[in-house]
């Protein structure tokens, strides 16, 4: 809802639980009010009315105060907006007129023919936040910087920023420290979201689980991206986020044209970092997420189990054993095109090998849906090996800077999707791909970053990294709108494009190459603080762990870490043991029976993985489940209760392992086996309300 002012110069978005204010003063100066908890439109009036701080020479008023900084006039604050034309660099905006239509709200600003259209848009207690500049005068206009938001928090003392860092196969962990005067900046400088940050931030004084206020920001661009959080010498505190790593130029835009950033989302709670989780899980199922209330189904992945070694005899003898456990999607990962063999050739040629399936993917598709299981396909899309047909066709067709030396990364180059012919290519490829089998899965991966971003010959070649995603979010919509019902898997490496712009587009995500299920709490944990457990794929692998680390754990560890998120199988069913297999078999009908809990349901962290016992819990209706994980014992302690959350506690719950009916706050005692000389273990306990 939007609330306006009879001036119509204060604005208020309320949600359910939160409210955001700002307001333009009679120098057409765009100030933020409030966000935070509820607050009436006479509210934000009368904070409209406190005067700016008196000028300094060497302070603004302006800054840590202003709804959108610009660049230019009385301000020393980072702009979120910055231009140049041929003659001049700054913008002096003037306000034009605003509207409200399906819940929008968009102020419009104008300098001289280039028009500024800030978007205000409240879905729950989340404000989605972007900006359109648009040219609509007689020169080139040059975006060396165009942020889609800054956001600006109350005074308060002693902020905590929290963010998710990693490299590969170590994404998604959760750090918090305080923040201290000047800027810390986040980002990708890699061409896709990267694996080294989730561009998301959340700032705190002293928020625990579930108690506190948590102001949370998350940007919405699958490629080159930077967040700002700055602590201004005031301690004001400003967040400032968009696309593009650094200042050095997004687009020049021609006369008529424009920009629209991505969407960078907001939310305030007081419900603690748990409570701030579950809103964004629910802003995404509702919001974001393709349809979000299908159940992902359990799948089985081959790549760890066959490598490149593969062959149509051999992937259907795996699709037999995978239906045997229940598994109801088969996808055939790398290895089934072209001249695949080995990461060294291929990429590009994206049509079956003559080899390995002389008779396309046809027969085997049909093959795995008479077991009664839908089939999907990985691809590399955005890539090419030099060894390869297309390559040798269209050698111009990647990125790279003329006399310098080519980077080759997994002995590949990136394709400069910014060209149309390359679009119109993939397109015919991927259409005739999914138009040639019965495929129901895609699983598309992007595994190198960019390191030549060069496009010879055209005038301006920054654009690529802005106009590459825009063609992946086109050609992904594509896809989507002509083989409805296909779903895909964003990947990139694991989890290095995970955002709120490819999940609008995709169904699920893989978390992170690291299938240890001992490292993938910690992974888990910190993923959740953002995204559902909705399309968080996992796996379960062999054991001992050999991509990573030689760790044994049990089936029964494996496979409870797993079902945390989207389970997937992807150990080699051939070598599993008879009394694996039914051990698996019965972990998959538990998880069909916890699934619509786990996926859809409201997600508690009860424990984190950083001691010896952790434990996450899902509640939906009447109905909870718990997933508990004992990681060690020290001194012959015994395992500890924990108390569940998001109960009725005037109600009493039976719980289905024990038996016990417990009521009000269930206090739980895991069942986890002890004295097991360091191995592992977990346990799955269900319970409903009677």
């Amino acid at each position: 809802m939007v609330d306006i002012a009879e001036n119509g110069r204060t604005w208020l978005l309320s949600g359910p639980g939160s409210g955001y204010a700002l307001h333009l003063t009679d120098a057409d100066e765009l100030l933020h009010l409030h966000w935070g908890p509820p607050i009436a439109l006479a509210d934000a009036e009368e904070l409209a009315k406190r005067p700016l701080p008196g000028p300094w020479p060497f302070e603004s008023p302006l800054d840590g105060r202003e709804e959108y900084p610009v660049e230019g006039g009385p301000r020393f604050a980072r702009p979120a907006l910055s231009v140049r034309t041929g003659l001049r660099r700054g913008t002096e905006w003037r306000f034009v007129s605003y509207d409200v239509a399906d819940g929008t709200l968009r102020l419009r600003f104008d300098d001289d023919g280039l028009g500024v259209t800030l978007h205000y848009r409240m879905r729950g207690d989340v404000v989605e936040r972007w900006v359109t500049v648009a040219n609509g005068g007689p020169e080139p206009v040059e975006l060396l910087r165009a942020d889609a938001a800054t956001w600006t928090l109350p005074d308060r003392e002693g902020w905590r920023l929290s963010q998710l860092h990693g490299r590969w196969a170590a994404e998604s962990r959760l750090t918090t420290a305080p923040l201290t005067y000047g800027e810390k900046v986040i980002g990708s400088r890699r061409g896709h979201t990267g694996h080294q940050h989730l561009p998301w931030v959340a700032l705190d004084t002293d928020a625990t689980e579930e108690r506190g206020e948590v102001y949370g920001c998350a940007l919405g661009w699958s490629g080159s991206w930077r967040i700002t959080v700055a602590q201004l010498p005031d301690a004001r505190v400003q967040i400032t986020g968009g696309a593009g790593h650094d200042d050095s130029g997004l687009l020049l835009l021609a006369p008529g044209e424009s920009y629209t950033t991505p969407v960078f989302a907001g939310l305030w709670s007081d419900g603690g970092f748990g409570g701030a989780s579950r809103a964004w899980h629910a802003y995404q199922r509702a919001h974001v997420i393709p349809d979000a209330e299908q159940h992902r189904p359990v799948l089985f992945n081959s790549w760890e189990a066959t490598y490149f070694d593969i062959s149509e005899e051999q992937q259907a003898a795996l699709a037999r054993r995978a239906a045997e456990i229940g598994v109801e999607l088969f996808v055939v990962d790398d290895g089934w095109f072209g001249a695949r063999t080995s990461d060294r050739a291929g990429l590009g040629d994206w049509t079956p090998s003559p080899d390995r399936f002389p008779r396309g993917l046809k027969p085997l598709a049909d093959h795995v849906h008479a077991l009664g299981m839908r089939f999907g396909i990985w691809v590399e899309p955005e890539m090419v090996n030099p060894d390869s047909e297309l390559y040798r066709a269209h050698p111009d067709w990647v990125q790279h800077h003329p006399g310098r030396t080519r980077t080759e990364l997994r002995n590949q180059l990136v394709l400069n999707l910014a060209r149309e012919d390359v679009q119109e290519y993939l397109w015919e490829q991927l259409d005739t791909l999914l138009s040639s089998a019965p495929i129901d899965y895609v699983k598309w991966d992007f595994n190198r970053c960019f390191t030549d971003a060069g496009w010879p010959g055209e005038p301006y070649p920054q654009r690529l990294w802005v106009d590459h995603v825009r063609a992946l979010y086109a050609l992904l919509d594509r896809l989507r709108a002509a083989h409805p019902r296909v779903a895909f898997e964003s990947c990139s490496g694991g989890g290095g494009r995970i955002d709120l712009g490819v999940l609008g587009r995709t169904d699920q995500v893989w978390t992170s190459d690291n299938t240890d299920p001992l490292d993938r709490l910690a992974i888990q944990h910190g993923f959740t603080q953002l995204h559902p457990a909705r399309v968080m794929a996992a796996w379960v692998t062999d054991s001992p762990n050999t991509q990573l680390n030689g760790r044994a754990s049990s089936l029964r560890f494996r496979f409870v870490s797993a079902m945390a998120g989207v389970l997937g199988v992807g150990g080699d069913l051939t070598r599993w043991s008879p009394e694996e297999r039914a051990e698996a078999r019965r972990w998959v009908e538990l998880y069909k029976e916890i699934r619509p809990l786990v996926q859809h349901g409201e997600l508690y962290r009860l424990r984190p993985p950083t001691g010896g016992l952790s434990a996450v819990q899902y509640v939906r209706g009447a109905q909870t489940v718990v997933l508990a994980w004992l990681q060690a014992q020290h001194y012959g302690e015994p395992v500890p209760a924990v108390r569940l959350r998001g109960l009725d506690p005037t109600a009493s719950y039976e719980c289905r392992e024990t038996g016990e009916v417990h009521r009000g706050a269930v206090l739980l005692h895991h069942g986890l086996r002890t004295g097991l000389k360091g191995d592992l273990d977990a346990t799955v306990l269900r319970l409903r309300r009677v």
